[in-house]
């Protein structure tokens, strides 16, 4: 379990808010012995001194901070790039939308004006998903922007830290508020912090219509966590700029590389995290035309396929001429049976592929292999930890349905992988070699004896009630299992 220090200049800048024990003035923190290697990679510092710049008292917390294996808000990183304009521009390009949506609503007026972003919320609910962008994008529990109009158009002029002794009224208010929401630590007692030894997020989007898990398995992970000595919270995508606090970071969202999925992996990865989907498998994975290039590189059976590029509608008839109708076309990173689409004829390969390039510049075209049911072998760790059949939605060729506005999906029957046929397993297990040690769904058709990888899942589908019918309660205790002993040995590490 994290402890928490909270470092100020003088005690008496926190007269205005609640006392708590976890306050230290900043010259006694950096005065402090060395502590364990186990009491240092478990505390989070909150670093609210004044003069943040280079070299100076604040700056030297955060690098202390650092040194010693803590994790703490501001990261050096952060306070080196809030110190160079160049770098600052870099990271907010994604603010341009937002101001140009805030201007064309009419909310901004005249030619400038500030927002202070105390750990991403402001007093102005107008401004709220731009002060939660800019603590997402440079994670400093205290900003201040100013943005100017220049030719009616909006930018970002300049960015700095906010002295906490700059707050008054409601903005203390708002601080106290917020420091709570974003580190419900600050207010536990010394012995709910003994009572864990790791804390794991677990990323979700509460409003995914086809989540990775449903709220039971997510109870479920919260349990054999809790049993195990890890304190585990569900956070969503406003919660990126806590990512620090944790030891582990547990992906139960549906990932994509153009995504905040994979911008929060990296970024939990480079905060030395624990991350199941880990960066490079999220990229591994989510994209078909990288998977197909790769199975066939390394030797893994896969369908029959060929890539097409949007320069290749001139000569579909030449470029599909090795594969037979009915065929399949693929948009890349198409996920839950979408962007898959049964093509009958050369006059429909036309058509639909005029429809998908409008979305990617290279689709993937596959043989059809038609079949009851698709084989998913769940891999974790190198393991095989459980192996489902999934079956084809009635009347469809596809595991789910999404016609007529709606979502169908067929019956599953869960399997003890040694039940499962063995070069099955076998062909799953060579595939997830070539992405990583992580969590995995191995999609694969068997037809007489030839067993094919249709894709590798990042993120594969645990639902209470389905994968987790043969394993029960144990199967949530295998993946937080992998948690702990990573974490440990990360700890280790540091130590």
């Amino acid at each position: 379990m994290c402890s928490l220090r909270i470092i100020v200049d003088q005690l008496t800048d926190w007269r205005p808010y609640h006392p708590s024990e976890d306050l230290i003035a900043a010259d006694a923190y950096l005065a402090e012995e060395q502590q364990s290697p186990e009491q240092d990679v478990a505390t989070q510092v909150i670093n609210l001194s004044a003069d943040l710049d280079y070299l100076e008292r604040g700056y030297y917390v955060s690098l202390l901070a650092q040194a010693r294996g803590q994790r703490v808000l501001p990261s050096v990183e952060t306070l080196n790039e809030l110190s160079r304009k160049a770098l600052i521009d870099l990271r907010l390009e994604s603010l341009e939308p937002l101001l140009d949506e805030l201007a064309r609503r009419g909310s901004l007026s005249g030619d400038s004006f500030s927002l202070r972003a105390l750990f991403g919320e402001c007093l102005d609910p107008t401004f709220a998903r731009l002060a939660r962008r800019l603590f997402e994008r440079l994670p400093c529990p205290l900003l201040e922007a100013r943005f100017i109009q220049r030719q009616g158009v909006w930018r970002l002029s300049r960015l700095k830290p906010l002295k906490l002794a700059a707050l008054e009224g409601e903005e203390q208010d708002l601080f106290a508020g917020a420091l709570n929401r974003h580190s419900r630590k600050v207010w536990r007692t010394p012995k709910a912090r003994r009572r864990y030894r790791f804390d794991l997020a677990i990323l979700i989007d509460p409003q995914e219509v086809l989540p990775p898990s449903n709220k039971g398995a997510l109870k479920e992970f919260i349990r054999a966590g809790r049993q195990l000595g890890i304190d585990v919270s569900l956070i969503t995508r406003r919660d990126e700029g806590r990512l620090a606090e944790f030891d582990g970071l547990f992906i139960r969202e549906t990932t994509s590389l153009d995504h905040h999925t994979y911008r929060m992996a990296r970024r939990a990865e480079h905060e030395g995290l624990v991350v199941i989907d880990d960066p490079r498998s999220i990229l591994r994975c989510t994209n078909k035309v990288y998977l197909h290039a790769l199975l066939r590189t390394k030797g893994v059976a896969a369908p029959g396929g060929v890539l097409l590029n949007r320069h290749d509608m001139g000569r579909l008839e030449a470029k599909s001429a090795e594969l037979r109708f009915p065929m399949v076309l693929k948009v890349p990173d198409g996920s839950f049976s979408r962007g898959i689409v049964k093509i009958e004829s050369l006059e429909q390969l036309r058509q639909e592929s005029v429809r998908l390039f409008e979305s990617s510049a290279l689709l993937l075209l596959q043989e059809w292999l038609p079949t009851d049911f698709d084989w998913r072998i769940g891999v974790l760790d190198g393991q095989a930890l459980f192996a489902s059949r999934y079956y084809m939605a009635r009347g469809h060729w596809q595991i789910y349905d999404h016609s007529k506005g709606k979502t169908r999906s067929g019956g599953f029957s869960t399997h003890a992988p040694s039940d499962a046929p063995k070069a099955v397993v076998r062909a799953a297990l060579k595939a997830t070699r070539l992405i990583g040690d992580g969590l995995y769904g191995v999609d694969l058709k068997q037809v007489g004896e030839r067993v094919v990888v249709i894709e590798i899942n990042d993120n594969p589908n645990i639902d209470a009630g389905v994968e987790d019918t043969v394993l029960g309660r144990e199967l949530y205790r295998r993946v937080m299992r992998v948690f702990l002993e990573r974490m440990e040995a990360r700890r280790l590490s540091r130590a």
